[in-house]
């Protein structure tokens, strides 16, 4: 089988805070404890829309040319190219990535489905940063866990004959996890939700068909 890389060109504490005053009677908080509590809820507040701009950046961009068929759950389905080489995917994007606050570009998983070359159920993942090479790169659903060959920013199972069983268990399984290291050492884990996960392939499959 020939293995491609993902889907190419779809591309207050407010001034009504109280606190008990030394004679046991409750009074407004002093001004700078307010001031300083709303700030930080404000950055925090701030960083989370931040983060969430980026991600809906990143999926768009991950998705540019391709139509969307819908979105189910954490899931969409999508599809794209010429009639004669139609393809149709469902992606996702983590739900969390540890370690928190390390530096690395968006990350997803595709199913992929090319039906004029007779490819359906591909895995593809791509990690937001260079992967070691010679480095084990694992994804588990459940219990099970599934080998994956790396390569640059890209993860594939090493086993392609596994990839119906991987479909299978994410159909029915809530939690999806990947586990790398990147090329300075780091060991990164990104956890998926594979809430609406059936919906979107099956959306997809009937598309493709």
């Amino acid at each position: 089988m020939i293995r491609l890389l993902p889907p190419a060109g779809f591309k207050a504490v407010g001034a009504s805070l109280l606190f008990v005053c030394a004679a046991g009677v409750a009074c407004a908080a002093p001004a700078t404890q307010v001031s300083a509590r709303s700030d930080k809820q404000s950055k925090a507040s701030a960083s989370r829309k931040a983060e969430e701009t980026k991600k809906q950046n990143a999926k768009s961009a991950a998705t540019a040319g391709a139509t969307s068929l819908g979105s189910f759950g954490d899931w969409g389905a999508y599809t794209g190219g010429p009639p004669s080489g139609k393809v149709c995917f469902v992606l996702s994007q983590p739900k969390e990535r540890l370690p928190k606050g390390l530096n690395r570009d968006p990350a997803y998983i595709f199913i992929s489905f090319r039906p004029a070359q007779g490819v359906k159920n591909e895995i593809a993942v791509t990690t937001g940063y260079g992967l070691k090479p010679g480095s084990e790169t694992v994804a588990t659903i459940g219990k099970t866990k599934f080998s994956m060959v790396a390569k640059d920013m890209n993860a594939f199972l090493r086993n392609a004959a596994e990839e119906t069983q991987f479909v299978e268990l994410a159909k029915r399984t809530p939690n999806l996890t990947i586990k790398g290291s990147s090329l300075r050492g780091n060991e990164t884990t990104d956890k998926y939700s594979l809430s609406g996960f059936a919906q979107s392939l099956d959306r997809a499959i009937k598309e493709c068909q």
